[in-house]
């Protein structure tokens, strides 16, 4: 009985083995090979690059109301925000090139509810200018709204919101906020 399963090792091993190897060689050829980066080519992906970083957000009064954190993701196609409010309230937003309507999307979700999808692009004189609308989860409908991104000259960042409770005919600001880059900021190197 020995000599059978001693028989059958010696025939097992080899084969166990070069079924080891065949499994390697297959593995290498079906393994998927790294895609381009194509947003890295396109300019128009480098458009709202101005926004990276971590940033302290204070009121025209100088009141600190937050901080904020954009940062460029999967291959350069996307700026994802992170904002943390003074009170603790959080919210994030996707932003993107969408090449086919050439316009820029945010799409903006935070904890208390607030749904925002705006479009739109860089101006010629210089700011982001996305328009769309805001909902509120549990509250029937939406409000047109509309945001801008500027540099300014001291390279602080102004973010304006408003909206409009009548489809456009009238507008309330609903936020205003200026941008500071903090000094621990690994963009400042960049």
């Amino acid at each position: 009985m020995h000599r059978i399963t001693a028989l059958i090792a010696a025939i097992v091993a080899p084969l166990a083995s070069t079924t080891i190897v065949v499994a390697e060689v297959a593995a290498q050829d079906t393994a998927p090979t790294e895609r381009p980066h194509p947003c890295r080519g396109m300019p128009e992906f480098s458009q709202f690059d101005f926004w990276l970083g971590t940033w302290d957000v204070r009121l025209s009064d100088g009141k600190r109301v937050g901080t904020n954190r954009i940062t460029k993701e999967q291959g350069g196609c996307v700026l994802v925000e992170n904002w943390t409010s003074g009170r603790g309230g959080t919210g994030i937003s996707l932003n993107y090139y969408d090449p086919d309507a050439q316009q820029w999307v945010q799409n903006w979700v935070d904890a208390g509810g607030s749904l925002i999808t705006i479009r739109g692009g860089l101006q010629d004189d210089g700011p982001m200018w996305l328009e769309g609308f805001i909902q509120s989860v549990g509250q029937a409908g939406k409000h047109a709204f509309r945001g801008r991104w500027t540099v300014l000259d001291d390279q602080r960042v102004e973010q304006f919101f408003e909206e409009s409770q009548d489809d456009g005919a009238t507008w309330s600001e609903w936020f205003r906020g200026f941008y500071s880059r903090r000094p621990d900021d690994e963009a400042n190197t960049q």
